[in-house]
């Protein structure tokens, strides 16, 4: 099998930079001038206005009449939502993310590692007039947030993955997190923000996620988390991790156990 070096020598220029275009589009979530994407990815125009003809001929790209602004086009749309359709993962938690939701009244995502970050792959919100401006689709670095450093807690190869030294800054911390089975914070997500979040558990013992609730800090404090969302967070993710073959949960600590231990 090829290494990560031999595989990137395989890499074509060309496409790196045309996939460059199509995640800059992406994370830009609005339109945008051709001005502003070859001043973001450092391109010039001729090759930018290129790859912008290329995609809007497959339907990847729509250019907006009169602004002459760019944004993705119905094919990017339909492309990812059959790649979401396959995720077993997302398949499998959609049930208990939307149980859960309905129960706690409280914005619930399911996230995802990517390398050294993680993903907040899907979401179901509250109905609760104060909230959270939906996150969905937001990268953020593995250790910054409960969502990431559960999965870090957990996994390994997640450790691995991310910088050596911020794993060193928060060695206690994962070790505690390991114990708790679980992580609240305040401020990961953003100023005023709370999260609590708990790793989701496979078959062949890895963590290919994370269950996080993610609400105003008034409401989502340490007690509140610790003595009511805590439990159901913790019996939504055992759901999971069982419909992902993890059986494990049926006889190890009981959420009682990682409350105590949470308080600790």
């Amino acid at each position: 099998m090829p290494n990560k070096e031999t595989k990137h020598s395989y890499s074509i220029q060309s496409v790196d930079n045309a996939l460059d275009v199509l995640e800059a589009l992406c994370t830009e979530g609005e339109e945008v001038r051709v001005s502003h994407l070859s001043k973001r990815l450092g391109m010039n125009k001729m090759s930018l206005f290129r790859y912008l003809a290329t995609f809007e001929n497959r339907g990847y790209v729509e250019k907006t009449k009169g602004s002459g602004r760019y944004r993705l086009g119905q094919a990017a749309y339909e492309t990812g939502q059959k790649l979401l359709f396959r995720n077993s993962l997302l398949r499998k938690a959609k049930p208990a993310i939307e149980k859960l939701a309905r129960d706690c009244n409280e914005a619930i995502y399911l996230a995802v590692p990517r390398g050294n970050d993680f993903l907040l792959l899907d979401m179901v919100d509250t109905a609760q007039q104060i909230k959270i401006i939906p996150l969905l689709g937001n990268r953020y670095p593995m250790q910054a947030a409960s969502a990431g450093r559960v999965m870090l807690a957990h996994d390994n190869r997640h450790r691995e993955a991310c910088d050596s030294d911020a794993m060193e800054n928060i060695r206690a911390d994962l070790a505690a997190i390991l114990t708790r089975g679980c992580d609240y914070d305040n401020g990961g997500f953003g100023e005023g923000i709370a999260s609590l979040a708990v790793p989701l558990h496979n078959g062949d013992g890895d963590i290919p996620g994370s269950l996080c609730m993610i609400a105003p800090e008034f409401r989502l404090t340490r007690e509140e988390a610790v003595h009511k969302m805590l439990p159901q967070l913790l019996a939504a993710g055992d759901v999971i991790s069982s419909k992902l073959g993890y059986i494990e949960h049926l006889i190890n600590t009981t959420s009682l156990e990682k409350e105590i231990a949470f308080e600790a």
